[in-house]
Parts: structure tokens; sequence; C-alpha cells
């Protein structure tokens, strides 16, 4: 072989190799990032809302709701994040948009998490008993989910990542208490057999103790491409919805403010991906902002929202400044399908609820019996089971689990105790929704969140997620990159 001929090589060898390397002498892996958004406001009005016992009808959008989509590449190995601006949204519409996206980027299925924010103020994707979901928008919010993660996957570019947490417990209190003698009222069965209450009245002498704890952790992504230029901001806080939004509009809630602001921050570059925030729901299913011992001053419309969407943000950008930032990072993801059986209620509950739903005259009845009285007759019939999809992701030192319940944040404190790796936290509402998921202890306690039809698995169905979510978390944990 000539010496040209061995110059042209190590030439070509010198330049792969300063190609790979990385600041502060990292070696670079392919890890590539996108993010995207898709506006999935309605088009078409009226629509009902959901997350109220009473027909809302809204003829207008206060603020625009959206699916925000994060897709992350490392090597072989590929996720999508997937937060959605509804209360809640059905795993067949989930599971139809997750078949499109594989379709049109060859990613894998069970390598999609998509989950709800939570929002009260956001149109019906699925049919209830008082509420019927306009096919044209549940098409909307399928072909939205599509459309972003389609785009974030498009826009894939080798990325960076870093994480923190941001203490943050000014707004997050358990909305479940032990009352005083006087201050268990009577439930929708004519009982009052509850041990706590939820939401009771506030600042009140009836008031003993809160039943349970909070978490009052903001978990921080921030993904930025190699030269600096944000590319999403990912938040998970385990807040309920904050709410007061005027009657006669949807809104995004302060997820949404928070997005805004994040976007706003952050800032785009002309010629590039605009940034995306995304803040997803914790396990908050006990959760809300409502300070029970100290009274507030009430507000105007939105200005809960954001006071709560500023102070959330306002938090993660001061970790922000410290957070360092990875091109070699581990990522992986397992997904299993758990069978849980269904609440079944006795035969004696189940007349008493046809009785319920047989009275002309509503005023002699408990308060909202007929709704829990079709949804106690409802649960007595077949299907006893459900299937529901679990989910665990890594991404370096981050652990993420997921879970299509209103969770207790007893549950997301557990798993994060018990994860295997240093940061983790839970996305409730993902990819389907099951009612609320107690742990075996509130079930004893009662309550609202522990009501036949408000919750729909057995009792045993936290402890029995608990456990295979953390089965996962060590499978995933184990992961090494390819690289090393």
């Amino acid at each position: 072989m000539r010496v040209s001929q061995l110059l042209s090589i190590a030439v070509v060898i010198a330049v792969l190799w300063s190609s790979a390397q990385v600041v502060e002498g990292e070696v670079a892996v392919d890890l590539k990032a996108g993010a995207a958004k898709a506006d999935i406001t309605p088009e078409h009005w009226p629509h009902p809302l959901v997350g109220t016992f009473s027909e809302r009808l809204a003829d207008k959008a206060w603020d625009r709701l959206h699916a925000r989509a994060i897709v992350l590449q490392s090597g072989e190995e590929s996720i999508a994040i997937v937060v959605i601006d509804s209360c809640y949204v059905p795993r067949v519409v989930l599971d139809e948009a997750k078949g499109r996206i594989a379709k049109q980027t060859g990613m894998r299925t069970d390598h999609m998490l998509m989950a709800a924010t939570h929002t009260h103020s956001a149109p019906a994707s699925r049919d209830r008993r008082e509420i019927k979901a306009d096919p044209r928008y549940v098409e909307r919010v399928t072909s939205g989910i599509v459309a972003a993660t389609v785009a974030a996957h498009r826009q894939l570019e080798a990325a960076e990542i870093g994480w923190a947490v941001a203490y943050a417990p000014d707004e997050v209190f358990n909305r479940r208490w032990f009352m005083k003698p006087g201050g268990i009222v009577e439930n929708p069965f004519g009982e009052r057999n509850d041990i706590v209450r939820m939401n009771p009245p506030r600042g009140k002498n009836l008031l003993d103790r809160a039943a349970g704890p909070t978490d009052p952790d903001i978990s921080i992504v921030s993904i930025r491409a190699v030269d600096g230029r944000p590319i999403a901001l990912f938040a998970n806080y385990s807040l309920h919805y904050v709410g007061g939004v005027p009657a006669g509009g949807a809104s995004a809630d302060y997820f949404g403010e928070f997005a805004r602001l994040a976007e706003k921050r952050l800032g785009s570059k002309e010629g590039k991906p605009a940034v995306v925030g995304v803040l997803s729901n914790g396990t908050s299913g006990d959760i809300n902002n409502i300070s029970f011992r100290k009274s507030r001053p009430r507000k105007q419309p939105f200005e809960r929202i954001r006071e709560v969407a500023g102070y959330v943000a306002d938090k993660t950008f001061e970790q922000l400044e410290g957070v360092q930032y990875r091109r070699r990072i581990e990522l992986a993801m397992t997904q299993r399908l758990l069978t849980l059986d269904k609440r079944r209620p006795t035969p004696a509950q189940v007349a008493r609820a046809k009785q319920f739903l047989a009275a002309a005259d509503e005023s002699s009845l408990p308060r909202r019996a007929k709704p829990y009285a079709a949804w106690t007759v409802k649960l007595a019939e077949p299907p006893f089971q459900e299937e529901l999809v679990l989910q665990a992701i890594r991404i370096g030192d981050i652990g993420i689990t997921s879970i299509p319940c209103e969770v207790f944040v007893e549950i997301g404190l557990e798993l994060k105790a018990k994860s295997p790796l240093p940061l983790h936290f839970t996305m409730e509402l993902a990819n389907g929704h099951y009612g609320y998921l107690p742990t075996p202890r509130h079930h004893a306690l009662g309550g609202y969140e522990t009501w036949l039809g408000t919750n729909t698995l057995e009792e045993q169905a936290s402890v029995k997620i608990t456990q295979q979510l953390l089965e996962m978390l060590e499978v995933v944990s184990s992961v090494q990159s390819s690289s090393k």
C-alpha cells in the first residue's frame, strides 16, 4: 500500500474519531430527540365538558388544547411520550393512534406512552352515562396525537439531555380528611360508613387530620440540541387540575399554561423546530391545591391557574440553571398487560340501586344517587375483568412508570422510594382510564374515591400494579448502553 493511501486512511480515521467526541471527554452515541405539538381544540361547537356530574356545554375555547409529543432515539431504541390536554382518553383511542404512528414511523406501539393531563375543562373523548362524545372530536384527538408524534419523529436530531428535581410544596394538599364527630355525610348509597371525607368544608372545626401525604417534587427533564438550542422541557407534578375556568369554554388548565410559559421563556430559533413545553400529571388521585386549614382569597377566573402554573414554572427554571447535560445515556422501555378483577356489588347493593333508578322523585334520594346506582348495576354485568397497560421507561438515571388510573399519591411515593433509578416519577391516566386507584388502606377508610362507580378495580389493584412496575423497573434499569 502506498504512503499516500495510508495517509488518506489515517486522515479519515482522525476525522471520524474527532466527530465522535463531545465536551468534557464523553464519547457520543447516537442520542437523538425531537418534539412537536398538534392543536386538538374542537373545530365544531358546542361540546359537553367532562369532569362534573352535571352537563356543561362549551361553545368556545378559552385557550388552545394540544397533544404534545417527545421522541427519543438511541441506537436501535426509540420511545415516544405524548401528553394530551384531556380529562382522560380511553385506551381504544390511544391504541388507534399508536397503530397509525407505527405505520408512518416504524416505531413499536409498545414503546409509546400516552397520558392525559386531567384538565376538567376538556371535551369528552368517550361516551359516558350522561355525556356523549362527538365522533368528530374523537377523531381530532386521535389525528392530533398522530400528527404530533410523527412530526417529533421526523425532527429527530443529535441531542443531549439533563434532569433535576424541584421542591414545590406550596400548591399540593391531600384532599381526604379524617373528620371529627358530625363531619361524615351521607354517601350516594344512603350510608354514613365512610371514615374519611373528600374535600370537606375548609377552615371548619370538624377537620381532624389529613388522611395521607403529598408529593412536593417537580421532576424535570430538559432536552436540547447539541448546539444548546432547547428542544423540549418536560415536567411532572402530582397535582390535580386547578379549575376556576369560566363557564361556557374549554381550557387546558394549568398544564397548558405551564407549557405556554416554558415555551415563552425558552424561546424558539427561527428556521428550527419550535420548542415544546410539557407538564404531565403525577400521582394526584387524592391531591389538589385547596388549603383546607387556611382560607384563601377568592380569585378571578383563570387567576389561580396562572398562579399555579407560574409557581411550577418558576421552581422548574430555578433548577434548570444547574442541570448537567449528557449525550450518552441508557434508553429502554418495557410494557406488560395486567388483567385485574373489577369490583362486584352484592345482590343487596344491586337491588337498592335498581330502586333508586326507578324512583320518580329524586328529592327523597341521597345526593347523586342515580349516577352511582347506574354504575353499580353496570358493575354487576360482564365483563368482570379489565386489562391494563403498564409501562416502565429508563432515560439515563430517570425511571418513569405509567398507570391508567387516577393514582393515589402513596403509590407514587412507594414506587419512587423503591425504584432502582435515582430519579423517578409516575404518569397517571396513561394508556387509558379505569377510575381511581386507592391503596387497600384507603379502601378501608372509604370516601368518594372508593365508592362503587368512582372506583371500579379490585381492592388489591394497587398492590398488584406496584409489584409489576417494580419488576419492570428492574428490567429497564439493568440495560447498559451498547456503546460502553
